[in-house]
C-alpha cells in the first residue's frame, strides 16, 4: 500500500528560517512529529547523501527512528528526503520520500510537503492511515516553532 500526503501552509517567517527548522538538528528536536510526540535524538547533515536520523518518541513511550539521507539540497528553497521508519524494535515499518520546498515572498514562506510513504504488514498499515494526520500535526508544531524563535 502506497500513501501520498500533499500539505501546503504560509509560514509568517522568511525562508531561511524555515529552511534551518529543517536542517538544524537541535530545531528539528524541538518540533518535528505529530502532536504528543517528542525528539530525543537527532541528527543531520544537509547535503546530498547527508545523514536524516532522528528518533521520535510516541505519548506512550514508543521509539520510532527515521533514518535516511538528503537526497536534494537547494539552501532556502527545497530539500528531497529519503527515509525508513523503524518501530520500537528497530524493525523497518516503512520507506518515504519527503520533499518540500520553500517559497518567499514578503517575508513569509509557502512550505509545500509532499510525501510519499509505503510498507507490508499491519503496523506499516496503521502508520500509513495515520501518515496524513501526522504530517498535518507536525507541520502546525513548526509554525509554532517559528513564532517561538
Amino acid at each position: 500500500m502506497e500513501t501520498r500526503v500533499d500539505l501546503r501552509r504560509v509560514f509568517d517567517a522568511p525562508a531561511h528560517r524555515v529552511f534551518e527548522a529543517w536542517t538544524r538538528a537541535e530545531q528539528l528536536s524541538r518540533w518535528f512529529g505529530p502532536k504528543g510526540f517528542s525528539v530525543h535524538s537527532a541528527e543531520v547533515d544537509p547535503r546530498p547523501g547527508g545523514v536524516f536520523r532522528l528518533c521520535m518518541r510516541s505519548p506512550e513511550g514508543k521509539d520510532y527512528w527515521v533514518r535516511g539521507a538528503y537526497r536534494e539540497v537547494v539552501p532556502n528553497e527545497r530539500l528531497v528526503i529519503a527515509c525508513s521508519a523503524d518501530d520500537d524494535k528497530g524493525v523497518k515499518r516503512l520507506d518515504e520520500v519527503i520533499d518540500v520546498s520553500f517559497t518567499e515572498r514578503a517575508g513569509r514562506t509557502t512550505l509545500t510537503l509532499n510525501a510519499v510513504a509505503s510498507g507490508p504488514g499491519a503496523e506499516a498499515q496503521s502508520m500509513l492511515k495515520g501518515m496524513k494526520q501526522g504530517w498535518s500535526q507536525t507541520v502546525h508544531r513548526l509554525d509554532g516553532h517559528l513564532k517561538e524563535t
